[in-house]
């Protein structure tokens, strides 16, 4: 548990858990350069997102102008998955306090500190690939 501050006040920042869920998909077909085949390309709509379960890490697929992009599927505040939250631009909010994160960086907007981890995503012959050896 680690504890940052935050406007003068105390924030905690948990342990991420990664309970089982029935939404995932379990990708585990890894190319040759560290790629992970996960879903269709078309499963995943402009401005829309898909939790995925590749290599035993959740991901958070997101799909913002014409770009793949892919995060921790878990809040760093207290583990609250993604999925349900609120997507705006680039810009995804967790459901569960409201914390908000620039899919493009992991970067959430008020401690720089606090960062998701983010995955490279292609796609190729019409599926979503992601390099989950390497998270940024």
């Amino acid at each position: 548990m680690v504890t940052i501050k935050k406007d003068d006040r105390k924030v905690r920042v948990g342990k991420v858990f990664e309970p089982s869920h029935p939404i995932y998909t379990e990708g585990s077909v890894v190319m040759n350069d560290g790629f992970v085949v996960s879903i269709k390309e078309s499963e995943l709509g402009e401005g829309k997102m898909k939790a995925v379960r590749l290599k035993g890490k959740p991901v958070l697929l997101l799909r913002v102008g014409g770009e793949v992009y892919g995060v921790s599927n878990y809040c760093p505040h207290e583990g609250c998955s993604f999925q349900g939250g609120i997507l705006n631009g680039y810009t995804l909010m967790c459901p569960c306090h409201g914390w908000k994160f620039d899919i493009r960086n992991g970067q959430y907007q008020e401690i720089p500190q606090v960062k998701l981890s983010c995955y490279r995503c292609k796609v190729e012959n019409g599926k979503i690939m992601v390099e989950i050896a390497r998270s940024t």
